[in-house]
């Protein structure tokens, strides 16, 4: 019998893979059938303060639509609040109490304090872990990519220094040097690193000369990336790695394990193939550890690592020039008519 288990932020978790953040998981029903289709973990939704801004701002604005119409009237409606992160803390406390292994909250927020805040009232719902959602999109040619980088830092220490829970940060790669950003927050203490987040990006419409935003799912050619970071970052770190994006198969979560991740995060391959599909993922990597002879997930967990291999140009870009020069494989593939 192979011993799937794995680590994770300290946390063991039975198998390798975890349902990622998405509207799937804020379904309780959902929750349970993930869990009962073999997932290991299971990420809730991220709160965002950005919507709930946006949500509270909406209130107000429609509360006093009709205020002060005449002399004799003030406001229209009664004095009231928007209720801030509490549903989604709600939600939150529901979900942990409806399943039995472990659910990581995920949170994205605007200010320092509120990041702050935000995580030491999620650390009071009972959650595992948290994951800090840390994506930033640029939005003009003056900011400093070292402001961003540092604030990520600062926020980073600064909820560690606040909550007792294991604490994980999701990162783009849209930055100089990605390593160099997972070796700091590392050395500042977090417990892992998912690589990486998948951002949404805007299109355009030719016919109707206006934008909208198609609901990207992510293609399996994808994982080449989150494969190299792990391969390139095995052994290298203290914190866990687990790798997101692209993972659609049992054997795309094998080769992430080869290349050194600890577990990964899965999210289009549910929504394409349904949450029972968990449990073909789960099973396909037993049978190849069953064929292969292996007993447990350390006896090949980065094997094929920068640090195992002999080969030093796979995982740089050298590799790219070892590429052009054996161009003749690509003709073979690809004939030119």
């Amino acid at each position: 019998m192979v011993d799937l288990s794995t680590k994770y932020l300290g946390i063991t978790l039975k198998n390798p893979v975890i349902l990622g953040a998405s509207n799937l998981v804020t379904n309780i029903d959902n929750l349970k059938r993930a869990e009962d289709a073999g997932a290991a973990a299971i990420v809730y939704k991220s709160l965002f303060e950005e919507q709930i801004q946006l949500e509270s701002a909406q209130l107000e604005d429609e509360l006093e639509e009709y205020n002060e119409r005449h002399a004799e009237m003030v406001k229209l409606f009664p004095t009231l609040q928007h209720a801030g992160p509490e549903e989604h803390l709600t939600n939150l406390r529901k979900a942990k109490e409806s399943i039995k292994v472990p659910l990581i909250a995920s949170l994205n927020a605007i200010y320092e304090e509120s990041w702050v805040e935000y995580a030491q009232l999620i650390a009071q719902t009972g959650v595992d872990a948290l994951e800090l959602n840390f994506f930033y999109v640029p939005r003009d040619t003056v900011t400093d990519g070292n402001q961003v980088k540092d604030a990520q830092l600062s926020v980073l220490k600064a909820v560690k220094s606040k909550v007792s829970l294991p604490v994980s940060v999701k990162l783009s790669p849209f930055y100089a040097n990605p390593l160099n950003i997972v070796y700091q927050m590392d050395q500042a203490g977090v417990n892992g690193f998912v690589l990486f987040n998948r951002l949404f990006q805007p299109d355009i419409d030719i016919e109707k000369e206006q934008h909208f935003s198609p609901f990207n799912l992510s293609n399996p050619e994808d994982n080449k990336l989150p494969l190299r970071f792990a391969g390139l970052l095995y052994q290298t770190i203290k914190g866990s790695i687990c790798s997101n994006t692209g993972i659609f198969t049992g054997a795309d979560v094998i080769k992430m394990i080869l290349a050194g991740a600890d577990c990964v995060q899965i999210v289009s391959t549910v929504y394409k193939n349904k949450i029972e599909y968990i449990q073909t993922i789960v099973n396909d990597i037993r049978t190849w550890m069953e064929k292969k002879g292996y007993k447990k997930l350390d006896d090949f967990r980065g094997s094929l690592s920068n640090k195992k291999i002999n080969d030093p140009f796979v995982y740089k870009r050298a590799q790219y020039i070892d590429l052009l020069l054996k161009s003749e494989q690509i003709f073979k593939k690809y004939p030119v008519h």
